[in-house]
This record gives C-alpha cells, structure tokens and sequence, in this order.
C-alpha cells in the first residue's frame, strides 16, 4: 500500500475498461485520480463507447479506497476541453504528478470510410499527444507520463482490417515512437515517459461484434465462444487473453517511485505474443 502515495494522476478513457482498472489501482496505493471520458459514441467506432453512469461507477469505487476522483467530461481530441477540464481538477487537487493516457478506439469492421484511419489516429494518437501536451506544464522531476500502446504497435505491416484497423496500427507504432523521442526530451528535468503494451485484454473493445468478426472471418455473425476458440492463437501461453489487472500492475509500478530510473520503455504485456511471432535476431 502507498506506492504512490498522495499523487495525483489524469487517466484518460477512463469510464471503464483498463483505464478504470488503472484508476482504481492507483487509488488503491493511494493516489487521487482526475477521470476524463468522453462518454459518447463515434461514427465510425461500431461498438458502443462508455457511458456516463460508467463514469460515475469509476469515481465511486475510485472514492471507495478513501481517495478523491473528480471526473472531467472531454474528449481527448479536443485539447481546449482537455485543457480546461484537467487544469480545473489540478486547481482543485494541487498538484499533477502522473499522467497514464489510456483512451483508444478499436475501429477494425471492414468497409468502412476512409474517416475511420482518422479516427483512429485521432483518438490514440493525437489524443495521447493533447494529453502530454496538457499535462506538461504542471509536471516536476520525478513524474511519470505512462502511455497504453498495443501489441499491434510490433506488427509487421499496416493492417489488412480496412482504414479502421490500418489507423489503429499506425497510431500504436507512432504512439510508440512519439514516447521514445519524448522520453530523451524530459530526461534532464527527471521526467519520465513509458509505453506499456497490452495484448488482447478482456474489455468491451475486444467482446463486441466487430473483434469476433476479425477472429472469426470464416462465420457470417460469430459469437463470443466463436471467437475464443481463436483468441489464444496469438499467444506463446496458452490464454485467450488477459485481465485489465494485469496492465494496471504495470501502471502502477511506472507510477510509482520504484520506477524512478526507468525511461524509454516499452514493455510488452502480451503472454508472449511478441517472442512468439518474432525470433530473437529481430
């Protein structure tokens, strides 16, 4: 307990999913929590985003380990209601000493728009960017910018998922090498910056229609079991996917001070999906 005692941490995406996972973990080692979302849907993104009542869900079992939440409604693509939004909470809560962007889209359904590659790029992309961009100027030695990435950030090519799944690509690869180049800009101020990269992981982004549909190309209207069958497929461990839990851990330990002379990093959660497709000489 304590691990991060007192901090006080932005986490975007924050309604559900990882990024709740992340908030509660957090508060748990004592950190006080600014929770963004958007709360609403996007056009191209065929399964439903987080709601509001989600939202109030992660503040109340945020304020159930004892630790303040205040809940920012913005969307992260939009840098002046960011902006606005995380300086008002920092206003109230005093200081800003972590920052985890965790907001992502998953548009992956085939035929859809051109608008989707921008979507996606917006969300996980630009969003991240808005997000360090925002949190900057309140940072001091010894934080920590923590980015969620995806294993997808090591794959080979593109993606064969439509503009959608090629967006989704190319914003976790650039996402990680934005955090890298940005690691070696905020080392001399002892400011840190890590990507963690999770592979499938048990939320609503991978338990919707359009992901049993990219696991299961050969059915016309696969279900949840359909699609599990595959889901371990990816991996060297014999596990269809893991828990947000599991990516939270490693949030908390770039939160924390034991972190302190890691940068740079991007750590793969990913049941050996990397050493599985990729031998040691690459």
């Amino acid at each position: 307990m304590g691990r991060v005692q007192d901090k006080v941490v932005p986490i975007t995406g924050a309604a559900r999913g990882q990024g709740r996972s992340h908030a509660v973990a957090l508060a748990a080692e004592g950190a006080d929590v600014i929770l963004v979302d958007s709360c609403a849907d996007i056009e191209t993104n065929k399964y439903p985003l987080a709601r509001p009542e989600d939202l109030e869900e992660t503040v109340r079992l945020v304020e159930k380990e004892g630790r303040r939440a205040i809940a920012v409604a913005a969307d992260v693509r939009d840098l002046k209601a960011l902006t606005a939004g995380v300086d008002s909470a920092v206003t109230q809560l005093g200081s800003l000493d972590v920052v985890v962007s965790n907001a992502g889209i998953a548009p992956l359904t085939k035929n859809l728009p051109a608008q989707a590659f921008l979507d996606a790029v917006d969300v996980n992309l630009v969003g991240t960017i808005n997000t360090v961009s925002v949190a900057l100027p309140h940072l001091v030695s010894g934080a920590s910018i923590i980015a969620i990435g995806s294993v997808a950030a090591f794959s080979g090519g593109t993606s064969a998922h439509g503009p959608g799944g090629a967006g989704y690509t190319f914003s976790k690869k650039a996402l990680s090498h934005f955090i890298n180049d940005l690691s070696l800009q905020l080392a001399p101020q002892s400011i840190r910056a890590n990507v963690v990269h999770p592979t499938n992981c048990n939320t609503d982004m991978l338990h919707s229609a359009p992901m049993y549909a990219i696991f299961r190309p050969d059915l016309e209207s696969p279900t949840r079991a359909d699609a599990e069958v595959t889901f371990p497929s990816a991996h060297a461990m014999p596990v269809p996917y893991i828990e947000s839990e599991d990516v939270s851990h490693a949030v908390v330990y770039f939160a924390s001070d034991e972190s302190r002379f890691v940068t740079g990093m991007q750590m793969r959660i990913d049941a050996g999906a990397y050493v599985k497709k990729y031998p040691w000489n690459q």
